[in-house]
């Protein structure tokens, strides 16, 4: 007996494999929403040498293509302006039909746990306002999936994932809490669907998310001294192979990005690894303009080096290194013992600001912070320039601090800072000679700095010690 359930099981194993309809990777589903008025990429399996058709409710239109021997398939497709819901029919001979699909905008949130951070929180970690969110969620307009944490040696066709469903409080509750209100404010505004794709992993290394193609060898061997010789989920290109590729093609709008805590023990390359990565990301999509908006990570008690204020640095440094990227500073929102600050919805909002500036048509929107342009010295005064500040700058009633200066013997002592009409002017009772300024350039520090429009300028230095 059961030897005859194996022929037959084996039997049907054949059969389905010579005749069985066409498989769908987890981002191509029901609910999902499409990149409107582009030409977008769907994918898949099939019998080796079958004919695969493709017809999009919205125009009727079939798009027909063929299996190769490897059994893949793939056709792209032209999509209207935003609207829905519609069906998408695969037939290979045997149908699948994909129902309640809208067209819209669709953006990527990654990164570590400040992007993975869910609307309610951690264990004894909250977020701001997690109720009132969670109360206003229900919006069929705004489509959340969420990719499971996973890591794979080799580039995956699939993987596994929380399906594309509809905001509710259920599903938004275990959501990025970033991303989630970021979809919500384009949703708002837009008045268009819009699909957010989570796939964020805690405690990760940026060379975990980066394609085998983005390490050069020098790089590769640079980054490796940081990192473990055992597999794990922080080795490089192991989330890029099983958390982005499978999802390559997807047509998107941009990325949003929060990660670097992780990465301090080797900051003198995070501009370099990041600058690479999204070129990976860009070129694997074919898109060199692909919107890439990221967070710098927020001021934290770490152990006491100041190197995450060096990653600030880096992470300042790749914002003019990269195309099309913008860096949104989060130096007001930190907390001393809390490295996940709860306030995720000024950061939403900035990179929303962001989104509607650079690629939604709003240019005159202010969605810069302040940036140190230039110093000059006159005997125990250092007067600092700014860009990104049109209108000047303000503390908004508050004094200055965070500025520190130093001499010749590269000791830093708190400063007088003052804002003028050119800048922002530096002295010290202590330093008679000045040479360098700093602006909370520490792991821990509260900087209250301003342009008008209320973007915090990021932690800097004038040295290079």
């Amino acid at each position: 007996m059961k030897i005859i359930n194996l022929i037959f099981y084996l039997l049907l194993l054949v059969s389905t494999t010579v005749s069985g309809k066409v498989i769908l990777p987890a981002v191509i589903d029901n609910n999902m929403v499409l990149q409107q008025k582009s030409e977008v990429a769907l994918w898949g399996k099939a019998s080796p040498t079958a004919s695969i058709e493709v017809t999009t409710s919205w125009n009727g239109k079939s798009y027909r293509t063929q299996t190769g021997s490897d059994s893949l398939w793939q056709v792209s497709i032209i999509t209207p302006t935003a609207g829905g819901p519609f069906q998408i029919t695969f037939d290979d001979g045997e149908k699948v039909v994909l129902n309640n699909i809208l067209i819209g905008e669709v953006w990527v949130c990654s990164g570590q746990s400040n992007m993975a951070m869910p609307v309610i929180g951690f264990k004894n970690q909250p977020i701001t306002g997690s109720n009132e969110l969670l109360l206003d969620a229900d919006n069929p307009e705004i489509r959340l999936i969420q990719i499971e944490r996973q890591y794979s040696e080799k580039p995956e066709f699939d993987f596994t994932v929380r399906p594309w469903t509809e905001a509710t409080m259920h599903s938004v509750s275990e959501f990025s809490a970033i991303g989630y209100m970021y979809a919500k404010l384009l949703q708002q505004k837009l008045k268009v669907p819009v699909g957010i794709i989570m796939t964020a992993w805690g405690g990760t290394k940026i060379e975990a998310w980066m394609d085998s193609s983005s390490f050069n060898s020098n790089l590769l061997k640079q980054s490796s001294k940081s990192i473990t010789n055992a597999i794990n989920h922080n080795s490089p290109t192991v989330l890029y192979n099983a958390m982005i590729n499978p999802m390559v093609g997807f047509g998107i709008k941009g990325v949003i990005w929060y990660q670097g805590e992780a990465n301090r023990v080797n900051y003198t390359l995070y501009d370099q690894l990041m600058e690479s990565m999204v070129k990976g990301w860009r070129d694997k999509w074919n898109n060199e303009k692909l919107s890439f908006y990221y967070v710098q990570i927020a001021p934290f008690r770490y152990d006491g080096d100041n190197r995450s204020a060096f990653l600030r640095e880096a992470q300042l440094k790749a914002s003019s290194s990269i195309a099309n990227s913008g860096m949104i500073v989060s130096l007001d929102v930190g907390k001393e013992t809390f490295i996940h600050p709860p306030d995720k919805s000024i950061i939403a909002k900035r990179l929303f600001l962001w989104a509607m500036a650079n690629n939604y048509g709003m240019t005159e929107l202010a969605h810069k912070s302040p940036e140190y342009r230039s110093h000059k010295i006159v005997n125990d005064v250092v007067t600092i320039s700014f860009s990104h500040a049109n209108h000047g700058l303000s503390s908004f009633g508050k004094n200055l601090v965070a500025f520190e200066i130093a001499g010749e013997d590269k000791i830093f002592y708190p400063a007088k800072a003052t804002i003028v009409q050119d800048g922002v002017k530096v002295q010290s009772d202590q330093v008679l000679r000045p040479v360098a300024v700093r602006y909370a350039f520490k792991d821990w520090v509260i900087g209250n700095l301003y342009n008008t429009e209320g973007f915090p300028a990021s932690s800097f230095r004038t040295d290079n010690w």
